[in-house]
């Protein structure tokens, strides 16, 4: 990070002028301070009002931290820490940060999971100097931010969106609130305790606030007061904010639902400072509506984010062909709750369907959205009162691209009826759009305050102010060129700054001359290099300048506020148009996708079945196109005589990624888009469970086995035949005997109690001997061969079971020393031997030497077939050696197979 120390002189120096000496005591108990100075009694006294926040504190150019505030600051941003004043006989830590580029350093303490309280200036020097004395400046915190209420550009992804979220229990039930103000969106749900950490996750919110005396609260939620939850007063809140009498028209709500939303508003305002941000009506998310998927599943499928926590690599990363912000922001929605009604998965088909049929019209649609700006970003900027003119710029492109793409698809026959639907919800904007049009220029600034935003011919006042204004710019450049002929001086300029206006500013070698008595020149600042002048005409026409620059820009700041008003008037109407425009974008992507790919419309039934033909992992496949290589496809069958299948086979064969391909096939299907396959048909899924890989949870005190109990155990609890499971490689955490024996139970269990459809991969081949008492049991192998000492992974499912494990062979391509391959060899053979002598898994190995690293690797891990073969003398051989030739052959091979 660059050193701020130089630009800072300025400041400091404004802070030595107002005697910036640190409190010597703690604020008494009506908030005055022994011994501080007013700036300092005014600070502590904002601290206190900031709730447990970061506090900027604003001073000139910068904002400032102090104490706590500032150790904690500069190390999250690596920034000097200084010293200012003194509190009981110790300089005060202290740090800041300019104003001009506060976004970014707020956007690194956000991450770092910091609150911050702004406190700014409220009034002006000279307004302080009317209330008398040495006043100080007015200060007050005009914003918290947090996590979940952003809504700069700066500080967001504009591919996904920003979640606050609350949670409280009621009545036997947790209620769930979250909104992103961002875009005004807000939903409600309640389930069960068992289901609120799946619920969490599916949600993915940036900010989570809870009841503070909820003992079961999730760890990270900020604790708020009890009275925030009340139930009764957010439900009167609820019908005061959005104008009804009753909340029955936006659907049916518990105790729970009402809750989790009066904490949620609550604490919007109290970070708004007593106001609430712009929200649409709430919406009641039933969660039976949606596929239940557990936090270690997504985890394990890499739905939105991979393992390495980034988008890249992830499912939605993979699919995500949409155009727009919004766009992208609802496919993340509708991947992360796919859904579960039939009727509703398969209007989202049709739609997506209408658009992969005619590539013609899905370019051109998408060709439009894509210069359509973020009408639900700009809109919540506004609503929020932070935002420009650039906002209301984006508004009025965004709402006359929709209106125009609403004529287009009108237009076109045999529409879907989803589409119908979404264009339904297009506003009527006309009138608004028309207002923008007229009132702001082409191409507004991002910021309001400097003017110049307002179109010429709007404001007839107005344009008389700039008017008059530009006349006397005009006039000032007369004065210049009068005053270098009258005093012969070429060099000599007007110029204008912030603290002496319009000046005359000369070399200092032609000073002398102005400086003289009579020349109508006023002396006003010696500078290196330069001298600055007043004089009375130009101080008129300055003044007439000044003032009706003034004028202009309060004239265009109300104008502003007119026109965000306007908005915020129709912002219920706008945000409906851009949940259209963003459905839209969702289901032109997903066809683009499907086009892209190949890929099929699936067929979506309740009967419990999951027959997929040519089924690909789509993230694995994509990476593998752009190595140039090609992903095999395999089929998948689950029905009521082989709902559960056994996958053996070696490690790296596929096994893994079978499992997971499918898993995301189900999701794709119910979040309405195609699927990577020849053909899919798809009984519904309530609940999907993947128990694939696992690692240690060492802040929670369980191991990697643990971990990989503790969620089989969830899947046997709550899997039902409805539900899809996945398994890997269950019990490999323990004992040989352990691991196996828990592996035998829990696939019986799936069997016999959850009756779900289940992929089983396993290493245990003793498993396989479950087919002739499991009915619905079915054996499947991925496939592998050896071939010239190397092993080669086909990654062709089969039907059976493997022959062996390949182990020793994986783990010779890993680059296992020869040496202990060898070794493993020589284990493996008396671990056989003694098993066929007594059936035990152990006899035999007390014979067996110590381990020698100087095991020759040309001898114990030769190749014995072939060399067999090489030895053979052909000429030489007789009919009846040959013969015996022949049974010696097979039975290396027989030998080589099994190790």
């Amino acid at each position: 990070m660059f050193s701020l120390e130089a630009r800072r002189a300025s400041t400091q120096a404004s802070h030595a002028s107002a005697g910036v000496k640190m409190a010597r005591d703690e604020p008494d108990e009506d908030g005055a301070v022994a011994g501080a100075t007013p700036m300092m009694a005014q600070y502590l006294s904002l601290k206190r009002q900031a709730d447990g926040c970061l506090l900027f504190y604003r001073m000139g150019d910068f904002y400032e931290l102090f104490f706590d505030d500032a150790r904690i600051a500069a190390a999250c941003l690596d920034i000097a820490l200084t010293a200012r004043g003194e509190h009981d006989g110790e300089k005060v830590p202290m740090c800041g940060v300019p104003v001009h580029a506060a976004d970014a350093y707020l956007a690194r303490l956000i991450r770092a999971g910091n609150r911050v309280a702004i406190a700014e200036q409220v009034e002006s020097p000279a307004e302080a100097k009317k209330r008398g004395g040495k006043s100080l400046v007015r200060r007050d915190i005009v914003r918290i931010v947090t996590a979940g209420t952003l809504t700069e550009e700066s500080l967001l992804d504009a591919r996904s969106a920003n979640w606050l979220a609350a949670a409280c229990p009621a009545g036997g039930e947790i209620g769930l609130a979250w909104a992103d103000i961002s875009t005004g969106q807000f939903c409600v749900t309640s389930v069960a305790e068992a289901a609120l950490e799946a619920e969490l996750a599916r949600i993915g919110a940036a900010e989570l606030v809870s009841p503070e005396d909820w003992d079961g609260a999730p760890v990270d939620a900020a604790r708020r007061a009890r009275a925030d939850f009340d139930s009764i007063r957010a439900e009167a809140q609820l019908k005061q904010l959005f104008g009804v009498a009753t909340l029955d028209g936006f659907g049916r709500f518990g105790r729970a639902d009402l809750a989790a939303a009066g904490g949620l508003i609550a604490y919007l305002e109290a970070v708004g400072r007593g106001s609430i941000p712009h929200l649409a009506p709430p919406q009641k998310i039933e969660p039976q509506d949606v596929m239940a998927i557990d936090p270690a599943t997504r985890e394990s499928l890499e739905i939105a984010r991979s393992s390495a926590g980034a988008r890249g690599g992830s499912l939605l990363d993979c699919i995500d062909r949409t155009v727009t912000g919004g766009g992208a922001r609802l496919l993340g929605t509708d991947l992360s709750a796919p859904l579960t009604r039939r009727e509703t998965i398969e209007e989202r088909l049709d739609f997506v369907a209408w658009f992969e049929r005619d590539p013609l019209l899905r370019e051109r649609v998408r060709d439009t959205l894509k210069r359509l700006p973020d009408v639900e970003r700009a809109l919540g900027r506004v609503a929020a009162g932070r935002g420009g003119p650039r906002d209301l710029a984006q508004l009025r492109a965004g709402l006359e691209g929709a209106a125009e793409l609403k004529r287009s698809l009108q237009a076109m026959a045999d529409r879907p009826s989803l589409l119908d639907d979404t264009l339904g919800r297009f506003g009527a904007h006309g009138t608004l759009t028309d207002l923008l049009s007229r009132a702001l220029v082409a191409e507004p600034p991002v910021d309001s305050a400097a003017g110049g935003f307002i179109a010429q011919g709007y404001d007839a006042a107005l344009d008389e102010l700039r008017s008059t204004a530009g006349d006397g710019r005009r006039a000032i450049a007369a004065l210049e060129a009068r005053y270098r002929e009258t005093t012969g001086i070429q060099a000599l300029k007007i110029r204008h700054n912030n603290v002496l206006g319009f000046h005359i500013e000369v070399p200092a070698r032609h000073a002398d001359a102005l400086m003289k008595e009579g020349s109508g020149f006023t002396h006003r600042q010696t500078l290196a290099g330069v001298v600055r002048f007043n004089a009375a005409d130009l101080h008129e026409q300055a003044l007439r300048v000044t003032q009706a620059g003034d004028h202009a820009i309060a004239a265009e700041a109300a104008h502003f506020e007119e026109l965000c008003g306007q908005v915020i008037v129709e912002a219920a109407a706008i945000s409906q148009t851009a949940t259209a425009l963003a459905r839209i974008d969702v289901a032109a992507a997903l066809a683009e996708r499907a086009a892209e790919g190949g890929w099929t419309r699936p067929l979506m039934t309740d009967e419990p079945l999951f027959d997929v033909k040519g089924g690909r992992h789509p993230v694995v496949e994509q990476a593998l196109k752009r190595d140039r290589q090609p992903f095999v496809a395999n089929d998948c069958r689950l029905e009521e005589a082989s709902r559960l299948w056994l996958v053996t086979g070696p490690n790296m064969g596929g096994k893994s990624t079978f499992l997971r391909q499918n898993a995301l096939i189900a999701i794709l299907a119910q979040a309405g888009g195609f699927v990577p396959a020849d053909s899919a048909r798809i009984g519904i899924v309530d609940r999907l469970f993947s128990r694939v890989g696992a690692s240690d949870n060492l802040a929670q005190g369980r191991s990697t086995f643990m971990v990989e109990m503790v969620e089989t155990a969830a899947i046997l609890a709550q899997a039902t035949p409805r539900s899809f499971v996945i398994l890997d490689e269950v019990g490999r955490g323990t004992s040989t005997y352990d691991g196996l024996a828990i592996a035998w139970a829990v696939l019986e269990a799936i069997h016999d109690m959850s009756r779900s459809r289940c992929l089983f991969a396993t290493h245990y081949h003793e498993l396989t001997r479950l087919a002739e008492r499991l009915d619905a049991l079915s054996l499947h192998h991925v496939r592998a061969r050896e071939w010239k000492g190397d092993l080669v992974f086909l990654h062709e499912l089969a039907d059976g079971p493997a022959d062996r494990s390949y182990g020793l062979a994986v783990a010779k391509l890993a680059g296992l020393p020869p040496q202990v391959v060898a070794r493993a060899r020589e284990v493996l053979k008396r671990l056989e031997a003694g098993r066929q002598a007594s059936g035990g898994l152990a006899a035999g190995l007390d014979e067996l030497p110590l381990f020698a690293a100087q095991v020759k690797v040309e001898d114990d891990d030769r190749d014995a077939l072939r060399e067999r073969i090489a030895a053979i003398q052909p000429d030489a051989v007789t009919p009846r050696e040959a013969l015996d030739l022949i049974y010696e052959l097979k039975r290396l091979a027989a030998d080589d197979c099994r190790h």
